[in-house]
């Protein structure tokens, strides 16, 4: 059980970073924890979505969405490491008027988090479809019931361990669950050719204003998206990052150990990326094989997935039902459980900004955590059942995603600036990386925002 506070910055959790590969393995995992929310909307809805749209002429949207925005995301998490501040205590000190005792990015956050509440209860509502599927004799509303209880149950200790072990393991089982469809498909007359392949890497747009939409919502909810990359902070805190970092006190033992516990981060984030960017395409590949121009996605849950489950069984056999609803399941839940622990303490440290609560204060954070991870949910479930759209639900959330990522773009940038006289310096590699991303978060960002006039 965890006793000390993980966002106390206390002399005697300071440790020098890992030298070994064995060291440095031990101390993986925020990377997955994101993961483990990537590989769920983003590859069962919205890359299947584009994948039955577009087809395989969209598979590049999806290598940028999952590859442009790491930068971005080591950006803050070299602002965790360097100075042991949360997200939101970060972005109280951004340029910019306040509202109260918070700044005006903290506010925009919350708002934008109104419209994320769609896309988690689609999340949720599908599983409980998925599962009334499965298992007929219980309603969608008692499966419903269930879910959430079950997400919350996984949350509510607030315990970081928990949150890593269930994340690597729900990667690990839709990873193979994704792998063995893969190949399976090979050996059907749907099989993916290297043609197809390279046709998704011209860099051609699909035709249409539904398809930009449909573009933009991939892009949020494929790769790290804003909130997740938020979040990633979080995940940093409590791993120990920045408490084995220490508190800066100038001296070049602390940028030593920084520049350590930096190389570790960029480690975790980098092999996170190259899991879920690996998987995803496969994913990608599937649906454009299997689905492009077959079935209908549009309408709710059920629907959804029977087009699904039958366009698998009709290609790769009866025997790849069930295989199917597993994995569906294991995406979906770990998006939800994942969520839910960063929402947890997103929204407990921007109410601490707020002023509602004192996020400082151990006890009643981990109250709060516990509070929301029972309220979160229910939230959730009432949405999902106020609208039971939950493929538009998703997608309409991708978009707000893509949004939020211009308050982060614009965050990371002034973090950077910020940091310009540290002793911590990065590379040209780095460099270019950084503006390449922003570059491209900002299109997309300012396409979002005009495809609403343009629509």
């Amino acid at each position: 059980m965890q006793t000390q506070d993980p966002y106390s910055l206390d002399k005697s959790k300071v440790l020098d970073p890992p030298k070994s590969i064995g060291g440095t393995i031990k101390h993986l995992g925020p990377g997955f924890i994101l993961s483990a929310s990537i590989v769920g909307s983003g590859e069962l809805i919205a890359t299947t979505k584009l994948g039955a749209q577009a087809g395989f002429i969209a598979m590049w949207v999806i290598l940028v969405s999952c590859l442009v925005k790491v930068a971005v995301q080591l950006e803050f998490g070299k602002r965790a490491i360097m100075t042991g501040e949360t997200t939101f205590a970060s972005f109280n000190s951004l340029p910019g008027f306040k509202i109260g005792k918070a700044n005006w990015s903290v506010w925009t956050w919350l708002g934008l988090m109104l419209v994320k509440f769609l896309q988690v209860g689609g999340i949720v509502g599908l599983v409980a479809v998925l599962l009334n599927m499965a298992v007929p004799s219980l309603s969608v509303f008692w499966w419903l019931l269930i879910v959430v209880l079950a997400i919350s149950g996984i949350v509510v200790s607030g315990y970081y361990k928990v949150l890593e072990i269930m994340s690597v393991s729900m990667i690990g089982l839709f990873t193979l669950f994704t792998f063995f469809s893969l190949i399976a498909l090979q050996n059907t007359e749907a099989a993916i050719s290297m043609g197809d392949v390279l046709s998704g890497l011209q860099f051609k747009m699909p035709e249409g204003a539904e398809m930009t939409i449909l573009v933009i919502g991939a892009f949020g909810l494929t790769g790290v998206g804003g909130d997740e990359i938020m979040a990633y902070n979080y995940w940093l805190i409590e791993k120990g990052y920045a408490s084995n970092t220490g508190k800066n006190d100038g001296s070049e033992e602390w940028a030593i150990r920084a520049r350590g516990w930096i190389k570790v981060m960029y480690i975790d984030a980098i092999f996170a990326m190259l899991v879920y960017t690996v998987v995803t395409v496969a994913f990608f590949l599937l649906g454009s094989a299997l689905l492009h121009g077959k079935g209908d996605f549009e309408g709710g849950g059920k629907n959804f997935l029977e087009n699904l489950s039958n366009l698998y069984t009709v290609t790769l056999g009866n025997w790849a039902e069930p295989f199917f609803y597993f994995g569906a399941f294991v995406v979906l839940f770990s998006t939800a459980f994942s969520a839910l622990g960063a929402w947890t303490r997103q929204f407990t440290d921007a109410f601490g900004r707020i002023g509602i609560l004192n996020f400082d204060d151990y006890k009643s954070r981990r109250n709060w955590f516990a509070i929301l991870a029972v309220g979160i949910p229910a939230i959730w479930a009432g949405v999902f059942l106020l609208f039971e759209s939950p493929v538009w639900m998703v997608v309409v959330g991708g978009v707000a995603t893509s949004i939020i990522l211009l308050v982060v773009l614009f965050a990371a940038i002034v973090f950077k600036a910020q940091r310009k006289n540290s002793k911590i310096k990065t590379g040209k590699v780095y460099e270019i990386a950084f503006w390449l991303s922003s570059a491209m978060i900002l299109f997309v960002g300012i396409w979002t925002v005009l495809s609403k006039y343009l629509t």
